[in-house]
């Protein structure tokens, strides 16, 4: 998968906890896998996550059967005994913090050695809606101080530069002037206290859910996809177009940003049509 597909670290680690627990519960002999075996794996592991966690269920399990059925370890063709989950585009609304929130978990951070780095990783986040993995995988040489911008690897290996906006620029050089630990290490964010190592994407979205903790907000979903979620719903409300919020959040397609559209409630209500017979609201 990395040699071939080019997928990402972060993507492998998801994928391998996923290996691991089935060869756990079904057996480290694949000849052995049955069709039925293999559906209620799925829809057991499937069964704790929401319908995003639940669909790379099944792209993982299916992408190991066809390499196992390609390699003579397994019957070939068992992939195809995995169902997919239904899902459709839109239909959801996306989950965000209002921007008073947003400021309040920013807020949170204190002046100390964690605080310092937590802030940095906060603004990050909130306002350019930068992934928890990209903020691990951040690095010193893709910073670009004296232009004001920085290189981000997104998915796929995709490098694309961003603006780096002041209030983020300032709150980096005071976590790594204050507060990062002389690690010889090319990542950007570290550990502050012992054992001194390079932050996790399992670290960044800590960060986020401790910063929730403590300005008391009841978040939708406790994720730093909250913190992406909500920059792009404020881009939107101060007037940014879908092609601008696509652009910064490197999205493939539009049809990924328009999502956000259905955000906007004040501009939905204005174009909003009656029932017929009910009073418009």
């Amino acid at each position: 998968m990395r040699l071939h597909r080019g997928l990402t670290e972060t993507t492998l680690d998801v994928y391998q906890a996923i290996f691991v627990e089935l060869l756990a519960a079904r057996g480290s002999d694949p000849h052995l896998y049955t069709a039925e075996v293999l559906r209620d794996f799925v829809l057991e592991r499937a069964r704790r996550h929401g319908i995003s966690r639940a669909k790379t269920v099944v792209v993982a399990v299916r992408a190991l059967l066809r390499f196992l059925g390609a390699t003579g370890r397994c019957p070939p063709g068992m992939q195809h005994a995995i169902p997919g989950f239904a899902s459709w585009q839109l239909s959801t609304v996306p989950r965000f913090l209002v921007a008073e929130d947003v400021e309040r978990v920013i807020a949170s951070c204190a002046a100390d050695a964690n605080g310092l780095r937590d802030k940095a990783v906060l603004l990050l986040l909130a306002r350019l809606g930068l992934r928890a993995g990209e903020v691990a995988q951040l690095r010193f040489a893709d910073i670009d101080w004296g232009h004001g911008q920085f290189t981000v690897s997104g998915k796929g290996r995709r490098q694309e530069r961003l603006p780096l906006p002041q209030e983020v620029g300032a709150a980096l050089l005071l976590y790594l002037r204050q507060s990062r630990p002389p690690l010889q290490t090319p990542e950007v964010f570290t550990s502050v206290v012992a054992p001194l190592r390079p932050l996790t994407r399992a670290a960044v979205t800590h960060i986020v859910r401790a910063a929730l903790r403590r300005a008391g907000i009841k978040a939708p979903i406790n994720g730093a996809h909250l913190l992406r979620h909500s920059a792009a719903t404020a881009m939107l409300r101060q007037g940014a177009s879908l092609a601008g919020i696509g652009a910064v959040l490197r999205h493939r397609s539009p049809r990924t940003t328009v999502h956000y559209a259905k955000v906007d409630f004040c501009l939905l209500s204005e174009i909003a049509q009656p029932w017929p017979a009910v009073p418009s609201c």
